[in-house]
C-alpha cells in the first residue's frame, strides 16, 4: 500500500510540475522604442520553441516594470546593467562603469536579493546622453557636455526635452549637472510622459516649445537622422548599460533552455545593430514586432 502511495504521490509530483511549467511566460518592456524591440525579441524566440507567451511590452518605466518582476506579476523583460547603482543605492561605485564587473555584480546580486537571474548581455552601451540640433552644435562648437556646460555658462539659450525619470533619478541629469557644473531651471525643462527618446528626440528636431536638446540613449538610431548630435561624456559620468535578458528564478527552472535559446541572440545585439533596428521603428515608422522578427529570420534564430 505504502508502495502504491508512494507511486501516486511521484505521478501526482509529475502532473503538477507539468501543469507549472506548461504556464505562460509574461514577457514584459520598458515604454520605450528599445524595450518594445527587444521585449519583441524575447517572446518570438520563447515562441518559435513552443513555449506560450503573454504579452506585457512597454508596461511602464524602470519603476514599474522592476516592481513588476520583483512581485512575480510578470516574468522575463529587458534590463540594463548600469541600472544596478540605482537598483542596490550604490550609485556612485566605479564597478558600474565597467561592461564584465556591472554584470557580475548586478547578477549576484539580483539572485541572492530576489531570485532573479541575469542572462547573457549584449554588447551593447544603451547609456543615457544629451542630444543638440546639429544647428546648434556647429555654431556654438558643442561636441561635449562640457562644450555644453560652458554654452550655459554664457547664456545660451537652451531647453531639453527628457522624461521625468531622466530628470529626476539621481545617476541622469543631476549627475551631468554635478560633473560638469550646470542647472538647467524648471523653464528650460519639458518632461514628457515615459521614457521613449523617439519621442524627446522628434521634440528637439521639431522645436517643440523651443527644445533644442532632448534626453537620447547611446543605441538610438534616429539621432543623425532628424538632424541632431549627441554630446561626448568626456568624465564617464555615466555607467555601462548593456541590455539583458532578466528572468524569475522559478520561471527559468520551468524553462532551462531560454537561457540558451536567448544567449545567441542577445550576443548578436551589438551597438551598430540596435541602432539601425532602433530607427527602423523609430524613423521609418515600423512595427517593433516586424522589425525584431525580420532580423530574426535574417540571422536565422527563428524560421
Amino acid at each position: 500500500m505504502r508502495r502504491i502511495c508512494a507511486g501516486l504521490a511521484g505521478l501526482l509530483a509529475l502532473v503538477v510540475a507539468g501543469a507549472q511549467a506548461a504556464e505562460p511566460v509574461k514577457v514584459a518592456s520598458k515604454i520605450d522604442t528599445e524595450g518594445a524591440l527587444l521585449g519583441n525579441v524575447i517572446i518570438q524566440v520563447l515562441e518559435s520553441h513552443g513555449v506560450k507567451t503573454i504579452n506585457r511590452l512597454q508596461l511602464g518605466p524602470t519603476a514599474v516594470v522592476r516592481g513588476a518582476i520583483i512581485a512575480g506579476n510578470i516574468d522575463i523583460y529587458p534590463e540594463y546593467t548600469g541600472n544596478g547603482g540605482v537598483f542596490f543605492q550604490d550609485p556612485q561605485d566605479q564597478v558600474w562603469k565597467n561592461p564584465q564587473l556591472s554584470y557580475e555584480r548586478i547578477k549576484a546580486r539580483d539572485l541572492e536579493d530576489n531570485k532573479l537571474v541575469w542572462l547573457k548581455p549584449a554588447p551593447a552601451n544603451n547609456t543615457w546622453t544629451i542630444a543638440v540640433r546639429q544647428d546648434l552644435a556647429k555654431s556654438q562648437g558643442l561636441v561635449s557636455l562640457a562644450d555644453l556646460s560652458r554654452y550655459l555658462k554664457q547664456g545660451g539659450k537652451f531647453k531639453l526635452a527628457a522624461s521625468a525619470e531622466f530628470i529626476e533619478r539621481a545617476d541622469a541629469l543631476p549627475a551631468f549637472q554635478q560633473a560638469y557644473g550646470f542647472e538647467l531651471k524648471p523653464n528650460q525643462l519639458l518632461s514628457l510622459a515615459g521614457g521613449d527618446t523617439s519621442v524627446t528626440l522628434r521634440a528637439a528636431a521639431e522645436q517643440t516649445s523651443g527644445v533644442n536638446g532632448a534626453m537620447a540613449y547611446g543605441t538610438d538610431g534616429p539621432v543623425a537622422a532628424l538632424g541632431l548630435q549627441t554630446l561626448t561624456d568626456p568624465q564617464n559620468v555615466q555607467p555601462v548599460y548593456a541590455p539583458a535578458p532578466v528572468i524569475r528564478e522559478p520561471v527559468l527552472a520551468a524553462y532551462p533552455k531560454i537561457e540558451t535559446w536567448l544567449a545567441p541572440v542577445f550576443s548578436a545585439l551589438d551597438q551598430k545593430t540596435l541602432q539601425t533596428l532602433n530607427a527602423r521603428i523609430a524613423v521609418e515608422g515600423q512595427d517593433a514586432g516586424t522589425v525584431a522578427r525580420d532580423w530574426l529570420k535574417s540571422r536565422k534564430f527563428i524560421k
